[in-house]
């Protein structure tokens, strides 16, 4: 499988839904603002988020896979083989999820608490609507969790567009219930948007059931049965949830220190910060961490060490080819982006700073949150669960003591600099482990094409900073125009990017004729 061809097929979906998340994001902003309404439903949202980046994308995946993929090689069943083994896992996992949510619609007062730290003191019946918004969120968790565990097998038989295209029903579930049940009252619209997330659950497990039967894949619902297997599986996926989640757990604590810490509207800066921050994001790492999981699980199941160091090198590469410009670009624009996205409605001109300024201080660490994605299958395809987990504690340790040192001189952008901090300290550690271990080792091309790279980065944020005082009546203009400056202003940030990399010779012309020759030929 051709690592471009992969990652392209999976990343052209993401941008389909993250830019449908900017469009719910910018109706967001505009129906409900950033106040007490928009914190209230980014904290009940904030749970099942988290669970979907730990469980989805994280620990399940990270468990899952490849035992699904050693039993599809090593049992001789090939994929009935595979199948077997999910219907162990689907057995003792769904009534577990059951007993999950019931335990926290029980506990929903005490969990949005924990999560808000109170919201500073508010009255108790906007804390009960709180509450209320939390209840109606966390039948997700469970609808999510079922869905990660179909598409674990789509992406072990190399249907990785299916799972990736799953996340663009939730942002038109969430813009259908923005256009047609928004009211004037912004809590209401909150309250909607809270039941138009378990809708979108529905929505998602219902498409990978119907992509499950079209690819002869149909799991059977079993009596609860604790076989070997499935105990393995349960010691990895604590381990994994952990390694794999240490930013969403650092995003959690910095949400409740910022809502009980900070003014009103202080969770929701960070919030939207996040959301422009979490594109390059889904684009790039969460994109390479689902193609290169598998492929490298094979190749280690094969006895080929080699072939996996390459894989790494060359995702590597792709990370910071597309990382370093984004960080630049949403550090030195981050107002006028965020001006043009939100700036409309409810949302005023001192949300935009604010958010800006929570931007550049989430961008920081940018390429730390890219590389965990790809450093981390480096562990997990070797069935190692427990070092990310070590090290993501101490980036948990770090960040909170970084909040806690930041969160008063900064505000509301000493949550996310202390993010920035605790996860490159953990992509740190994940690096040094895996030299250590002899399992890593950057290879000459990507040692010069780093440096490379970073130059054409820089560049390109000298000609993007010059130009942002020249865009700035525009993306606040009426209309479709804001939309237009803003593309027109990040497409010639692009260009001069890609002029750079070609002068600087980071990626020449040839290089760019093999990519597509190796993408034609995996067609």
């Amino acid at each position: 499988m051709n690592l471009v061809r992969a990652l392209g097929s999976v990343g052209g979906l993401t941008l389909a839904s993250r830019v449908l998340g900017l469009v719910r994001d910018s109706l967001f902003a505009r129906f409900v603002g950033a106040g007490f309404a928009s914190d209230a439903f980014l904290v009940a949202f904030r749970l099942p988020n988290m669970f979907r980046a730990l469980f989805a994308e994280g620990a399940f995946s990270a468990a899952f896979i490849p035992m699904f993929n050693q039993r599809v090689a090593q049992e001789g069943g090939g994929l009935k083989a595979g199948l077997a083994f999910a219907e162990d896992a689907l057995s003792v996992l769904l009534p577990v999820l059951l007993v999950m949510l019931a335990l926290a619609e029980l506990c929903a007062w005490p969990i949005t608490y924990a999560l808000s730290g109170g919201f500073g003191g508010v009255g108790p019946r906007a804390f009960d609507d709180a509450v209320l918004m939390s209840r109606l969120t966390l039948p997700y968790l469970v609808l999510i969790s079922l869905v990660s565990l179909l598409g674990g097998i789509l992406n072990s038989i190399d249907k990785f567009w299916v799972n990736a295209a799953a996340p663009i029903l939730l942002n038109l579930t969430l813009i259908a219930a923005l256009l047609a049940f928004h009211e004037v009252d912004p809590m209401l619209t909150a309250r909607n948007q809270a039941i138009g997330v378990s809708v979108a659950g529905a929505l998602q497990l219902g498409w990978l059931i119907w992509a499950c039967a079209r690819n002869g894949v149909m799991l059977r619902l079993r009596l609860p049965r604790l076989t070997p297997d499935v105990r393995r599986l349960l010691a990895l996926i604590g381990p994994a949830a952990a390694g794999a989640g240490a930013v969403q757990i650092n995003l959690v604590i910095s949400t409740a220190l910022a809502a009980s810490l900070l003014p009103a509207g202080s969770v929701s800066y960070i919030y939207y910060a996040d959301r422009l921050n979490q594109l390059p994001l889904g684009l790039i790492g969460i994109g390479l961490g689902t193609v290169l999981l598998p492929t490298i699980a094979r190749q280690l199941g094969s006895g080929d060490e080699d072939g996996a160091l390459e894989t790494q090198n060359r995702g590597l590469e792709l990370a910071l080819f597309f990382t370093l410009p984004a960080t630049v670009a949403l550090i030195v624009c981050g107002v006028p982006i965020t001006a043009a996205l939100f700036q409309h409605g409810k949302f005023t001109a001192l949300d935009t700073l604010f958010t800006a300024q929570a931007l550049g201080a989430f961008s920081v660490g940018l390429p730390s949150y890219i590389l965990v994605k790809v450093l981390t299958p480096g562990f997990y395809a070797r069935q190692d669960t427990k070092t990310p987990v070590r090290f993501a504690t101490i980036a948990i340790a770090l960040n909170i003591a970084f909040n806690l040192a930041l969160i008063v001189p900064l505000r509301h952008m000493g949550p996310p600099l202390a993010t920035a901090l605790s996860s490159t300290a953990n992509v740190a550690l994940l690096y040094w482990m895996l030299r250590k271990r002899g399992h890593f080792a950057p290879d000459a091309q990507l040692k010069r094409r780093a440096l490379r790279l970073a130059g054409a980065a820089l560049l390109m944020g000298g000609v993007m900073w010059f130009l942002n005082d020249r865009f700035a009546p525009y993306t606040t203009g009426a209309g479709i125009t804001r939309w237009i400056a803003m593309l027109v202003l990040v497409s010639g940030g692009g260009a001069v990017y890609g002029i750079a990399c070609l002068v600087l010779r980071a990626y020449l012309p040839a290089d760019l004729r093999a990519m597509l020759r190796s993408r034609r030929k995996s067609a």
